[in-house]
């Protein structure tokens, strides 16, 4: 029996997930803790759900593999699929900006994704290194801002989220978001991380997504354009088909054994938790 472990605080995602995690025959458990109870630790095959922290907490010990979108993706896109400048750079040099910018760490929530009217209000070095990567954004208003759970390079799931910045959950996804959504995964279909074709989908630059991730996509005053990418297991599925969800989730966050060579190279480091 296949073991799907959950992250303590539990969201209604991950509610969701439970039921039909259980519906399928899945054995599927909720952490009181932030480790793995030691009486589903030998537990294979094994997957999960949850944040960056828990990632790094339990796949370890579960032999897990958490899929994650490599931290310069955005920048790689075509610019009419863009829509705006992006760069990825360090928090060094991000705390050097003397205008205003969106700016976010691209996976972990290190410190709040937010306009910065310059680089002052960013997290000093003693509060993270200096060398911690950022993504630094034009401004841009997003009046629709949309989910997309993806699978081998085809939504499996699209779910409304937002309106003019607001949450605004809605399980109806028109025609034209669903259009500009292929168009970005037509234009990402060159291949995976190391050059290859399969699950996995990529740009032109040769650097791709995993094949189980979360892409998002918003309409602006200008027409269309990507939000961002993000990691399977820590998404939340609004108005998402959560049985749809699940797939995309069990993939991407699985057992390492059953890795693909598109997919091995984006497997989230392992990295040490401090208690």
């Amino acid at each position: 029996m296949s073991l799907l472990l959950l992250a303590p605080r539990i969201n209604e995602t991950g509610l969701r997930l439970l039921t039909s995690a259980r519906r399928r025959g899945l054995r599927a458990h909720t952490a009181t803790r932030w480790e793995v109870p030691a009486e589903l630790a030998g537990l294979r095959p094994a997957h999960l759900y949850g944040g960056p922290l828990f990632a790094d907490v339990a796949s370890a010990a579960l032999g897990v593999a958490p899929l994650e979108p490599p931290a310069d993706w955005l920048t790689t896109l075509p610019s009419d699929l863009l829509g705006r400048r992006v760069e990825c750079t360090t928090l060094a040099e991000a705390r050097r900006l003397r205008r205003p910018a969106f700016v976010k760490p691209p996976v972990d929530k290190l410190f709040p994704a937010r306009i910065y009217p310059d680089g002052s209000g960013l997290p000093g070095p003693d509060a993270l290194d200096d060398d911690t990567p950022v993504l630094v954004s034009d401004i841009v208003a997003f009046t629709e801002e949309f989910r997309l759970f993806v699978l081998d390079g085809a939504v499996r799931a699209a779910s409304r989220y937002a309106v003019d910045g607001a949450l605004a959950v809605s399980p109806s996804v028109g025609p034209d978001a669903r259009a500009f959504a292929a168009d970005v995964l037509a234009a990402c279909a060159h291949g995976g991380a190391d050059g290859s074709t399969g699950s996995g989908v990529g740009v032109g630059s040769g650097v791709g997504l995993p094949g189980a991730v979360v892409v998002d996509i918003g309409r602006t005053a200008d027409g269309w354009a990507v939000v961002e990418a993000n990691p399977a297991w820590a998404s939340g599925g609004y108005a998402c088909d959560p049985d749809a969800v699940l797939d995309v989730v069990l993939r991407a966050a699985g057992p390492a054994e059953l890795l693909t060579a598109v997919d091995a190279p984006f497997v989230r480091p392992v990295c040490t938790v401090v208690r």
